[in-house]
């Protein structure tokens, strides 16, 4: 990934890598180790994106976006809304009202399927900006062992409930939510999209 964005050319095309991760934790550049509470076994694997601690597993649709972020004319601001929105219309697509993003804290969040009094988290995000191009992106809790995240404190936010679409009551196949999340952000970074 880093490869790519380091070796393109400005005539590259832009590329959305989706993919189902083995259990691992990641910490981006603001990752602090207070925020691994019990590893229990699982990798741990620093990265240059930005952010704090997360985890990757199965059950969970992961979608890196390499985007030239001059040629797409967006701001990073601009460019992680534009991810965030992606990934709520993707889950209303699938019947899950209420997904939103929350002031200063990157990523999408759900109304608590437990009822309790604070937004619970669904997906994540992280991008590295290198000479105006990104990567990393964003990840979709789809059904899946959500234990791990009780090992950190999920983006450095202690006590933070993480949920996935199964506990939403939504059972949806990780591939479907994989490519609809992509036909979201494809026309958003197309030549018939903001880069034309």
């Amino acid at each position: 990934m880093r490869d790519y964005t380091d070796e393109r050319t400005p005539d590259d095309a832009d590329e959305i890598w989706l993919c189902e991760h083995a259990p691992v934790y990641t910490l981006g550049q603001a990752g602090l180790d207070r925020h691994l509470l019990d590893a229990k076994g699982i990798p741990v694997v620093r990265c240059d994106r930005g952010g704090q601690a997360t985890y990757h597993g199965p059950g969970q649709v992961v979608a890196y976006v390499l985007l030239d972020l001059r040629r797409a004319r967006l701001y990073v601001r601009e460019y992680v809304a534009l991810l965030e929105e992606a990934v709520i219309g993707t889950l209303r697509e699938f019947g899950i009202r209420g997904a939103c993003r929350k002031p200063g804290a990157p990523g999408v969040f759900v109304p608590d399927p437990h009822g309790g009094p604070e937004l619970a988290k669904i997906a994540a995000l992280g991008i590295k900006v290198r000479n105006g191009r990104a990567y990393h992106g964003m990840s979709i809790n789809v059904d899946m062992d959500l234990s791990p995240f009780l090992g950190i404190n999920p983006c450095g936010y202690e006590g933070l409930r993480t949920v996935d679409m199964a506990t939403c009551g939504v059972r949806a196949d990780l591939s479907e939510v994989g490519h609809r999340l992509a036909a979201r952000v494809v026309p958003e970074i197309s030549s018939e999209g903001l880069c034309g």
